[in-house]
């Protein structure tokens, strides 16, 4: 709606240059007038304010003249609606909110976009805040989006099933896609778009029926969760191994001040592509962080891995510590 608007100023005021143009061209060759008179009879005229002309007109100019009075009539009357509009809306709240969101989305470039802020769009958004990951949520409900848009959480009104509201966006600079809609059709169309649109994308998406499953990941999605089988599997849990899931969960709490497992790519802790071992890091002695896991370049998972495990590049590691000690990690690492 703002962009279409904002090419309406363009169409008016071009349009009213335009009649200027021509009606000093058209005094000038039909009634021989100089630039001056020529300039002064096409003001006078599209504004209507009905001083005598310079000089008698012939025929020809009379007629040039009604049709230059109808036509900048018409013009005149639509581009004064059209800045009047534009004058009035500069003061609309709204169009001041899309015209900040327009430019922080310009900004974006490695940005996760999470399409749908329900349950667990705002779980996944909580989550990304407090690892400090810039995202954007497109949410096609403004009851929804008037109630949580702040100055940390942007959201784009729109029908994520739209490609142009994919690529407005910017889905061709983002790095991930959290699809979480509730309707499993939705979420396999749009997953088929983005991939068509973005082929390096990391796409992931929520999954309702069995059925969907196979069908979302063969559209294009690198994992598709199904919240309901994980929430069942994890009340199982807590009857079968209680304490274990509990220390796990405390491991998984959202918070800045609660984050206590990182994982952290090869290039993140070094600059060269000099080959380490896990020993020569000395990350527990460092930072307190211990290493639980490792995982290679060619995508091979190591669970507590030995002390002379390579770490190469490409490849990353999983450190688990108290929120101190993980701060301790990235200021030790410049992470």
């Amino acid at each position: 709606m703002f962009k279409r608007f904002g090419s309406k100023i363009y169409i008016a005021l071009t349009l009213l240059v335009t009649v200027i143009a021509v009606g000093v061209l058209g005094f000038r060759f039909f009634s021989d007038y100089s630039w001056t008179d020529a300039l002064y009879m096409t003001v006078i005229t599209v504004s209507t304010v009905g001083f005598g002309e310079v000089e008698p007109l012939d025929d020809t100019a009379k007629l040039f003249t009604v049709f230059l009075i109808t036509t900048s009539a018409l013009i005149l009357g639509y581009s004064l609606s059209v800045i009047t509009e534009y004058i009035v809306g500069k003061s609309d709240p709204e169009r001041v909110q899309y015209r900040k969101l327009q430019k922080m989305i310009s900004k974006l470039e490695n940005h996760i976009i999470i399409v749908g802020y329900g349950r667990n769009g705002k779980q996944a958004a909580d989550k990304l805040s407090a690892y400090n990951k810039p995202f954007l949520i497109i949410e096609n409900d403004k009851a929804v989006i008037e109630k949580y848009q702040s100055d940390e959480r942007f959201f784009l009104e729109g029908n994520a099933t739209e490609d142009s509201v994919l690529i407005e966006a910017q889905i061709k600079k983002a790095s991930c896609l959290i699809c979480t809609l509730p309707e499993d059709a939705d979420n396999l169309f749009i997953v088929l778009s983005a991939r068509q649109i973005n082929k390096d994308l990391k796409i992931i998406s929520r999954a309702s029926q069995d059925a969907s499953y196979k069908k979302i990941r063969l559209a294009g999605a690198d994992n598709v969760i199904m919240p309901d089988r994980i929430g069942g599997d994890h009340m199982a849990s807590l009857v079968v191994v209680p304490d274990l899931i509990e220390f796990l969960d405390n491991l998984s709490i959202v918070g800045k001040r609660s984050i206590n497992i990182e994982e952290v790519s090869f290039e993140d802790l070094f600059d060269d592509n000099k080959e380490r071992t896990i020993r020569e890091i000395a990350m527990r002695s460092r930072t307190g962080c211990t290493i639980i896991g490792y995982k290679s370049p060619e995508g091979e998972y190591i669970v507590n891995p030995e002390a002379d495990t390579v770490l190469k590049p490409g490849s990353k590691v999983v450190v688990l510590g108290r929120p101190e000690q993980v701060n301790q990690l990235n200021k030790e690492f410049n992470i």
